[in-house]
């Protein structure tokens, strides 16, 4: 009996404390209820449903907008009271999807404060590297929001069509100064001498508008909005504002533009709470949290459950500057905002720079960004996610194994290769000593050749490149991320093959002498094609000993004077006479 009742107490305090934690959850306000009526339901049924409904209850119903009538989303509201959901769900459960409270979403950000000048938040996510491979090219970025206007320090950055839902035209102007600001840090016109810069600089805008003149729209109007960013070519959605609700048409519009390629990026919310807000808290939508300029969670932040990744959202002390307008009077203007509004794009615009590399998958980029952040250690709330927003690691992951003609060009200059002295004075290849010495073997050739009448063939001429020079316009190739002692080695001629491993400049008496062509031509002589193979290398080592001996006579264990001068001539006098006799051996064998 005892135990029975030490269970029932314990029973009674979960259900409590359960009870106490549910209620102290935000529920999220609305003011109206969205119908999703399935696709496959006739019209008829549903037009039958809606007059039900506004006859019973004494609502009035309407599709959302003119693009609600494919997917069938309709607008439940009153002036009364409304009803209770349950009713509803009775009424037309069959013929729907989902019917959601239309909550009301809005910014994040905290209002305009003095203009601050500095754009800390750029330098502190590493964006001048990231610049360096790419400024977003060919990304279009939608920023769903309160409109967008194109301010004077937009000016520069090229816009796509876009739609504003709250007043059902294309034209989507912004009269906040929210959607502008957002627009600003993603894509802000740079490099233009006037104002401030953009993340994605060389990115496109879609400007869509699904909150109104006080910062706040329904989820049926976002979840269109989502929808028709996928349905019109964006690869980026940028949705800095959110809300408390589960919704299963936003949900569904997120799965809709995922499954067409589109990265999402959502802001976590301002409550300083234990969860990131909707829509940031759906699987396929990277919840972003806010830093300060020391780089700490900023003290409004949502953190915990939801949050992927963190980013500069500013704060008292260091706030985001961008070109927005002035909501009261409606002019440009340069204003600093803080909030996770501002870090959400910092997120988009960098996925943005991911993107235009050649990374097209929402996980793929996603998987990038999260894997290049800087690393938090201590982080048992999960204020930073996975940690803090790295532009410059993000695109450089991003690019590793690509070749870009940005980065072929920079090390081709770092190096030297395009001063045209490296290529006169010495550089890798030394062109001037190179040609000498395929020009010398060609000399020898034809003097060979007015002792002995032999036809000239890629036989012989090959032999002569191989033993004067190889193909020593390999030795100044770069290609990125392949070890460069191959290139060496088929750059190289037979006498050079014992230095290249090393790559030093020294010859190796082995390989620089008669040794090589001897055994060539014992190997070969009898043969009609590979003999004279055999005669051209013994006429290019003779021709690049002897230059050698003049220009560089460097061999091992013999220094760099007279002795190694004498070496190379001898064996340069030898490769000619073993030429020589080989070569009157294949005439014979001919004739």
């Amino acid at each position: 009996m005892k135990r029975l009742l030490i269970f029932g107490l314990f029973l009674l305090g979960l259900t409590l404390a359960v009870w106490n934690f549910l209620s102290s959850v935000p529920q999220g306000t609305y003011n109206s209820y969205v119908l999703d009526f399935k696709e496959e339901i006739p019209y008829s049924v549903v037009e039958q449903k809606l007059k039900t409904l506004e006859k019973e209850y004494g609502v009035t119903t309407r599709l959302n907008s003119e693009f609600s009538k494919r997917d069938r989303v309709y607008v439940v509201q009153t002036d009364a009271e409304l009803p209770s959901l349950q009713p509803l769900k009775d009424l037309v459960k069959e013929a729907t999807e989902a019917i959601d409270r239309n909550f009301i979403y809005q910014t994040f950000d905290i209002p305009n404060d003095p203009y601050y000048s500095q754009q800390w938040n750029f330098r502190s996510i590493n964006l001048e590297k990231a610049w360096d491979e790419s400024q977003g090219e060919g990304i279009t970025v939608a920023v769903i929001d309160t409109g967008v206007s194109k301010v004077p320090d937009l000016k520069q950055t090229e816009f796509v069509e876009g739609y504003d839902f709250i007043n059902d035209r294309k034209q989507a102007d912004d009269d906040v100064g929210h959607g502008t600001h957002v627009a600003g840090t993603i894509a802000q016109s740079t490099n233009n001498n006037y104002g401030v810069a953009g993340i994605a600089y060389k990115a496109k805008i879609m400007p869509i508008k699904v909150l109104d003149g006080n910062g706040s729209g329904t989820i049926a109007d976002i979840a269109e909005g989502i929808r028709f960013a996928a349905d019109n070519g964006a690869d980026v959605i940028n949705l800095s504002l959110g809300g408390f609700g589960d919704s299963h048409l936003v949900s569904e519009a997120i799965n809709y533009a995922y499954d067409k390629d589109v990265v999402i990026v959502a802001a976590a919310g301002n409550s300083n709470q234990n969860s990131a807000a909707y829509p940031a808290r759906y699987p396929r939508v990277i919840g972003v949290s806010a830093l300060d300029a020391a780089g700490n969670k900023s003290n409004y932040s949502n953190y915990g459950a939801g949050i992927d990744i963190s980013a500069p959202g500013g704060s008292e002390a260091g706030k985001i500057i961008q070109n927005t307008i002035n909501p009261e009077k409606g002019d440009s203007v340069f204003a600093g905002y803080q909030g996770t509004s501002m870090a959400s794009p910092h997120v988009a615009g960098v996925a943005a720079l991911v993107k235009a590399v050649g990374i097209t998958e929402p996980d793929a980029v996603s998987n990038v960004l999260q894997q290049s952040v800087r690393k938090v250690q201590e982080d048992p709330m999960n204020h930073y996610g996975v940690g803090q927003l790295d532009a410059g690691e993000a695109v450089k992951l991003a690019m590793k194994g690509q070749i870009s003609v940005r980065d072929f060009f920079r090390w081709m200059r770092d190096n030297g290769y395009l001063n045209p002295r490296f290529w006169i004075d010495g550089g890798t290849v030394m062109l001037p000593f190179k040609l000498a010495t395929v020009i010398g073997g060609y000399i020898l050739a034809w003097l060979l050749r007015n002792y002995f009448p032999f036809g000239w063939s890629w036989s012989l001429a090959s032999g002569i490149i191989a033993g004067s020079s190889g193909l020593f316009f390999l030795r100044g190739i770069y290609i990125f991320d392949l070890p460069q002692a191959p290139f060496r080695i088929m750059g190289s001629s037979i006498p050079e093959l014992g230095n290249m491993i090393p790559g030093t400049t020294t010859l190796n008496p082995f390989f620089a002498s008669v040794l090589i062509p001897v055994g060539l031509v014992l190997l070969f002589l009898q043969h009609p094609k590979w003999g004279w193979f055999a005669v051209g290398t013994s006429l290019g080592m003779a021709s690049f000993l002897a230059i050698s001996a003049v220009m560089s006579p460097a061999v091992w264990g013999l220094g760099s004077g007279w002795l190694s001068r004498s070496y190379l001539l001898i064996n340069a006098v030898l490769c000619w006479g073993l030429a020589r006799l080989a070569s009157q051996k294949e005439t014979a064998s001919v004739s």
